[in-house]
């Protein structure tokens, strides 16, 4: 299935594209022929990965500044991606989170996540889907979720609460647009170890552990796995594939409630105090 020419002609949007799964789908995607465009806050960031992902793949990529959670930056950042003709693929993968206990969280750290998680996701999803509407022009939406989407989870409220909204959107939004040519499909990853996410939700090895020992494989999914999956469901191959979330977790979620309701509830206290969230 992954030839070479696989995703040959299609122009990608990955938010959140610099660092973890963003740069990894990135890599994938220009392996298998696509012309990439990533996206995020930081432009050293962004510039460093488009050169090495050049460099390693021979591709075509380019990254652009944006920030997601407002209208006018993601405006800018489509007009500019149209003016060299539309897209075909948008992924929303930019994302926050962090582990905390709910009560101890304020309004701004809600702002936060839910900021980048879901209007972010709204800004993308609409931006392009307006132009791929007017234009007749088929696209993909692939959303990043997660595994406590449909469930919620302890300790990761913020998260739950706003992949939960992306999930409704692009279930909402496969019925809507999927006659028109628009195809909306989810990946709800496990644990996979980034050194962005591990260090705020896995910041020591005891919660690690608890975490493999949960696990039905005993292991953390790869940056490798989730790529192949994303290649899948964006590619041609996924035609009929519209409305569903992919989990991705080795059986996690089958095991048991979330992984952070479950360790969270054996985090002493001064553990909390260290690993509390900075004022956002």
């Amino acid at each position: 299935m992954f030839t070479d020419d696989l995703l040959k002609g299609k122009r990608v949007l990955i938010t959140g594209g610099g660092t973890g799964i963003g740069r990894a789908m990135a890599e994938r995607f220009l392996q298998l022929g696509a012309t990439v465009y990533i996206c995020g806050r930081r432009a050293e960031v962004l510039q460093k990965t488009a050169a090495e992902l050049s460099a390693s793949t021979g591709g075509t990529i380019e990254g652009l500044t944006c920030d997601v959670r407002y209208d006018d930056d993601v405006e800018k950042l489509i007009e500019q991606l149209w003016a060299k003709g539309p897209l075909d693929v948008l992924v929303n993968n930019a994302a926050g989170n962090f582990l905390a206990r709910t009560e101890e969280l304020s309004s701004h750290a809600f702002d936060a996540v839910i900021g980048i998680v879901l209007k972010g996701t709204i800004n993308m999803t609409m931006a392009c889907g307006r132009r791929w509407l007017a234009a007749q022009h088929k696209g993909v939406v692939l959303s990043i979720a997660t595994t406590y989407a449909d469930t919620g989870s302890a300790y990761v409220v913020p998260s739950a609460v706003a992949k939960a909204g992306v999930v409704a959107l692009m279930r909402s939004l496969a019925v809507e647009w999927g006659e028109r040519g628009i195809r909306c499909v989810a990946i709800a990853p496990g644990a996979i170890r980034t050194e962005g996410a591990f260090s705020r939700l896995l910041p020591v090895p005891e919660l690690e552990k608890k975490v493999l020992e949960h696990h039905p494989l005993h292991r953390f999914g790869t940056l490798e796995e989730i790529s192949n999956l994303a290649s899948f469901l964006i590619s041609d191959y996924a035609g009929y594939i519209n409305g569903e979330m992919v989990y991705m977790d080795g059986g996690e979620m089958l095991a048991g409630a979330s992984i952070f309701s479950l360790i969270g509830r054996r985090i002493p206290d001064a553990a909390w105090q260290i690993m509390k969230p900075k004022k956002q």
